[in-house]
């Protein structure tokens, strides 16, 4: 297989000391691969390290071909036309000049053979669902989706031999995901994508896991990875208990060996104190002994050293995701109870929203960006329209007070209850011990949402309604996991907006409902 992308021997470690990686090692051919680990694993530094934004201290990392990187945090200058951000516009003013005779050598450079630019850029734009886009319109008048789509189409044009896309689908809406996901079918070189999205991942033909500064390729898509983890991990418990088992049977024989050898000790010690030995032969026999007694207990030891070795490297293979556990029966709501009723409620957007709400139900709510899913919501909660207990989890996780611990927040939000049943309820969302003293300020993204979640659900009275706005976003595979094990288990009402469809089909969604053109309007199932 050709190999298009090589790292080898990467040491990178950020400014404070922490290390990220030491002699990460690996070799990438024309396929796609995407690419796995919890938040803070350094996916996307592992990205920025291959484009070059970033510089290891140790290593060499080699690109054959052309490199294009769609990075995660992409922010394009507004006072740029779409051909500019596309980098075409000295060609298309070059291509210009020469029609209208000013054919200088200069011109003739600038172009090369790339006289068809043009159209090729306005094919790229139409497969990517930019069509209605002109080459001379601002960049300011793009949407964030759009400009994530003009970002790829950028990189796209350059015909890059090895493509990095960090978290492309963030942001997009159903239609701007699907014309993504054909350009990565459509893609043939080297392909590199970090991403939380199931449906892109399983569209790649290998998985990449990034685990604690190693990465280990599993062959095939997203499902075919985690079926394979699946294996691997029973495999790793039954090693696990045999090599506990192991130590516990080596530190009995060790116990049983220096009782034996006590015994002998002191029967040698009785003799003597008798006298039916002489001291010469008592002094004989007590060296013989402690040597005996010596490779004894050292084969023991060796052994014991040798069987916790082994539970130490048993240990390392069990993966330590651990999922949310959720018990909270005071969050039900009967069936038929009406949760949210909204009449003729008029919004800024121009929106008129009828929607009723009962009982358990499972909402989701789709449609494109700016249909107004979030001014809906938000609109929901600062009116105090629901008729049961509520409260909405936002994108932005502002709630918490950042400066409090994820106690004293919780605290704040559930004021009748006392420190130890506080702790005890954010264990349950592997808040356990010290880590519930952590200043929110200090969280990471997956652990600032695990704290919101907490803090929402945990809160009085208990939210017998949750409204939850692009939940999966920024999220890692582990923590959504997480998130959906948490809701699996909710017995209020639900209301979704996702562009997430996996996500949503895995919820249980009863009901689904479209925002589009200021109408609000029941759907089939997606």
């Amino acid at each position: 297989m050709t190999v298009s992308l090589t790292c080898n021997d990467l040491f990178f470690a950020w400014p404070d000391g922490d290390v990220l990686f030491d002699g990460l090692s690996f070799a990438a051919g024309p396929a796609r691969s995407g690419l796995v680990g919890r938040n803070g694993a350094g996916k996307s530094t592992l990205l920025r390290l291959i484009a070059g934004r970033l510089t290891p201290q140790r290593g060499a990392i080699r690109v054959s071909g052309e490199l294009g990187y769609l990075p995660q945090d992409l922010t394009l200058d507004t006072s740029l036309r779409v051909d500019a951000a596309l980098g075409i516009d000295d060609v298309r003013t070059a291509i210009t000049a020469i029609e209208s005779g000013d054919a200088t050598e200069a011109n003739f450079a600038r172009v090369g053979d790339d006289w068809d630019v043009e159209e090729r850029a306005e094919a790229l734009l139409g497969k990517l669902g930019l069509g209605a886009i002109t080459l001379d319109r601002s960049v300011a008048e793009l949407s964030g989706g759009e400009t994530i789509l003009l970002g790829l189409a950028a990189e796209l044009l350059r015909r890059p031999d090895v493509l990095l896309l960090d978290e492309p689908t963030n942001n997009l809406d159903l239609r701007a995901r699907r014309h993504l996901y054909d350009a990565v079918d459509a893609f043939r070189g080297a392909l590199l994508v970090v991403s939380h999205d199931r449906e892109l991942l399983d569209r790649v033909d290998q998985i990449g896991e990034l685990r604690k500064g190693d990465l280990t390729w599993y062959g095939g898509n997203l499902t075919a990875y985690e079926e394979a983890v699946a294996v691997e991990q029973e495999a790793a418990e039954r090693l696990l208990r045999t090599a506990e088992s192991d130590v516990k049977r080596q530190k009995r024989e060790l116990i049983e060996a220096r009782t034996k050898i006590e015994r002998r000790q002191a029967g040698g010690r009785r003799a003597f104190e008798s006298g039916s030995v002489s001291k010469m032969a008592a002094g004989a026999m007590k060296r013989s002994s402690q040597v005996s007694a010596g490779k004894h207990l050292g084969m023991h030891g060796e052994r014991l050293e040798a069987a916790q070795d082994a539970l130490a490297e048993a240990e390392e293979k069990i993966h330590d995701d651990d999922h949310i556990r959720v018990d909270l029966p005071a969050t039900a709501i009967p069936n038929g109870r009406v949760a949210l009723r909204l009449r003729d409620l008029e919004l800024r957007t121009g929106l008129i929203a009828n929607l009723e709400i009962r009982g358990p139900e499972r909402i989701a709510l789709t449609g494109p960006n700016g249909a107004g899913k979030s001014t809906l919501l938000h609109a929901v909660t600062t009116l105090g329209l629901p008729l049961v207990p509520a409260r909405l989890l936002p994108q932005r996780l502002d709630l918490l007070t950042d400066d409090l611990s994820i106690a004293e927040n919780l605290a704040i939000l559930a004021p009748g209850t006392d420190n130890n049943d506080r702790r005890a309820r954010l264990a349950r969302f592997l808040f356990r011990g010290r880590s519930a003293d952590q200043p929110v300020r200090t969280l990471s993204g997956g652990e600032r949402f695990r704290a919101t979640l907490a803090a929402l659900l945990l809160a009085e009275p208990p939210p017998q309604l949750l409204m939850l706005d692009e939940p999966t976003n920024n999220l890692d595979l582990a923590s959504i996991t997480q998130l959906q094990t948490a809701l699996s288990s909710y017995q209020g009402a639900l209301l979704v907006a996702s562009h997430d469809l996996p996500f949503l089909r895995d919820l249980g969604i009863t009901r689904w409902l479209s925002l589009e053109d200021n109408q609000l309007s029941e759907i089939d199932p997606l």
